[in-house]
């Protein structure tokens, strides 16, 4: 019990109104209480340094499919679409746009990422435009904006780490492979077991670490579609038609929906995808701050390589 409260520390250390809490606390208290209860003999922990927003979209895919309306050059028509065909379509279409990189250790990862958010009893829209640089070996302090709260972020103490890695060379390391993929990130801490299926209990905090993945902005080759075709493997989705993104474009929503009694229970947030190539378009969510609760959307603008913090490319 005493191990278990202890994993629950963050938790106490959050208050309302400064600042809100970020899914990438969310994602990193849950990482340290998973560690705590099911691999205790892990060397690695996770520090509290404050990373890049990451939205914990639980996104996943099973046989559920929902009636989605489709545009077919100027006819519209109604065709049911699964989230695995979203998903794997978001895969495909990631194939055919990604670029290799190759980020030298002492350069940083720039991204500039656009949230709007309106308060759910009505209010005006507030735009925050967070432009972040993270040390690519961690060897460097980084600069990060969080709803436009902008900090330096200390390099990490030995041993330390978080979920998704900030290190290039660790990023790397992830397989390729979407079952391959599965069963690391199921396994995190330790040696990944690739004769062991996974179990129903595993899959919560899986789609917990895919979804972060997914939202690093820059990955190595092949990791992102991999990513998305490893969720196609995830119970737990429903299809949401007519979704909108930070730009007012309108897609296909997917949305994970854990079992009763989990933070999913009532549905995760939604990642947005175009509703004819499937290409990701951002992101929704909420969150409550301050005894107000805030509807969100958010995505990438800009994502690059560059040699020095407050260099934009």
């Amino acid at each position: 019990m005493n191990e278990l409260m202890r994993g629950l520390e963050p938790l106490t250390e959050w208050d309302a109104d400064t600042p809100p809490l970020t899914d990438t606390a969310r994602a990193r208290a849950l990482f340290r209480l998973h560690q705590t209860m099911y691999v205790p003999a892990t060397p690695v922990t996770v520090g509290r340094r404050p990373l890049l927003r990451m939205a914990v979209a639980g996104v996943a895919a099973v046989a559920i499919t929902t009636t989605v309306l489709v545009a077919n050059d100027s006819s519209p028509r109604t065709q049911p679409v699964s989230a695995t065909t979203v998903l794997h379509g978001a895969a495909t279409e990631e194939r055919r746009l990604e670029k290799s990189i190759a980020p030298r250790d002492d350069q940083f990862i720039y991204t500039k990422e656009i949230i709007k958010e309106t308060p759910t009893k009505g209010g005006s829209t507030r735009t925050y435009v967070d432009e972040s640089w993270s040390s690519v070996d961690g060897s460097k302090k980084s600069y990060v904006s969080e709803l436009g709260r902008k900090q330096w972020v200390p390099v990490f103490a030995p041993g330390q780490g978080t979920w998704p890695p900030t290190k290039w060379t660790e990023l790397q390391q992830l397989p390729t492979d979407p079952r391959k993929l599965l069963i690391t990130l199921r396994d995190m801490g330790g040696k990944p077991d690739y004769s062991k299926p996974m179990r129903a209990a595993d899959w919560p905090m899986t789609q917990v670490f895919v979804s972060g993945l997914l939202r690093t902005p820059v990955l190595p080759k092949g990791l992102r579609s991999a990513a998305y075709e490893a969720l196609a493997n995830v119970p737990g989705i429903k299809v949401l038609p007519h979704q909108k993104d930070a730009d007012g474009r309108e897609g296909i929503g997917i949305q994970y929906v854990g079992a009763p009694g989990t933070p999913w229970a009532h549905g995760g947030p939604i990642m947005v995808f175009d509703a004819k190539t499937y290409r990701y378009l951002g992101m929704r969510d909420q969150r409550t701050a301050g005894g107000k609760t805030y509807r969100q959307w958010s995505y990438v603008a800009v994502s690059a390589v560059v040699d020095r913090v407050m260099q934009r490319p």
